[in-house]
């Protein structure tokens, strides 16, 4: 069935609201839920506050510059919070055979499988991080014009597909090993936490690493030297929005491949 984007996106925004409608069913839940997620990222910025009581800066970085690094990340990984938290269930739903009902529906697999939950939870992180930004771009004194508000908005969805593609590889493996998944699935999370430092703080090896085989440098050290040393820019840099639609393509393709392939649980 050929369906256009416009259905899609009418079909998304009918989902969203079902979703929305049933969180509300119990709003206080709802309300202390977000409040967590704000807490949690604020206790993450005191931390932060604290280390550099004892240290002025981190490798030539100093407090503001790492706020800015710390409060992109949090940011580029809003739209993975919010549109594919259900990678999370995956392996739940695997495991008793109730993906196969995704699997009958005329619509694209990836698309009805992920538009069944908006995490709106990222809304409460888009306000901390977003604030946070705010403040460490003011005291950097950096340009705020109508071409750097777009670079800042073009760099972090490109980051944010880092993240995506990262989260949809570690979930496409539920369809081969649900205990595994869920080590990788944890992996992933654990690592997107180095983003919020500058890379250069690591060794060689694990620059490498965090560059061509878990590239969280793309979720935030890259990007971010367009706005703070924009004298050090390199074709790494230039070559992120490239690199991170087609590493989120493949992790598309891959998890398509797991979900055609599903066959229920054979009971």
């Amino acid at each position: 069935m050929d369906l256009t984007w416009k259905y899609y996106l009418h079909l998304y925004k009918v989902m969203f609201f079902l979703d929305l409608k049933s969180k509300m069913t119990y709003p206080l839940d709802f309300i202390i839920s977000v409040a967590g997620v704000v807490l949690t990222n604020m206790a993450g910025f005191a931390v932060l506050k604290i280390l550099f009581f004892n240290f002025t800066e981190i490798d030539g970085w100093g407090y503001y510059k790492i706020l800015f690094l710390y409060s992109f990340s949090m940011l580029s990984a809003i739209p993975a919070q919010c549109f594919l938290e259900n990678n999370w269930n995956l392996g739940d739903q695997v495991l008793t055979g109730d993906f196969v009902k995704y699997c009958i529906k005329p619509v694209n697999l990836f698309f009805c499988y992920h538009s069944e939950i908006f995490d709106i939870k990222g809304i409460g992180q888009l306000v901390v991080g977003a604030s946070a930004l705010g403040y460490a771009w003011c005291r950097l004194q950096i340009p705020f014009t109508f071409g750097y508000l777009l670079l800042l908005i073009f760099t972090l969805l490109t980051a944010s597909l880092f993240m995506m593609a990262l989260m949809n590889l570690a979930a496409a493996v539920n369809f081969r090993s649900v205990l595994g998944a869920e080590y990788m699935m944890t992996l992933v999370f654990k690592f997107s936490g180095y983003a919020r430092y500058p890379i250069t703080i690591f060794h060689t090896v694990l620059k490498k690493i965090f560059t061509f085989v878990i590239p969280i440098a793309f979720m935030a050290y890259y990007p971010s030297l367009f706005f703070l040393e924009p004298e050090h820019l390199s074709l790494t840099v230039y070559f992120a929005p490239v690199w991170g639609m087609v590493l989120f393509y493949i992790s598309y393709k891959i998890w398509m491949k797991g979900a055609l392939s599903y066959a229920g649980t054979g009971s």
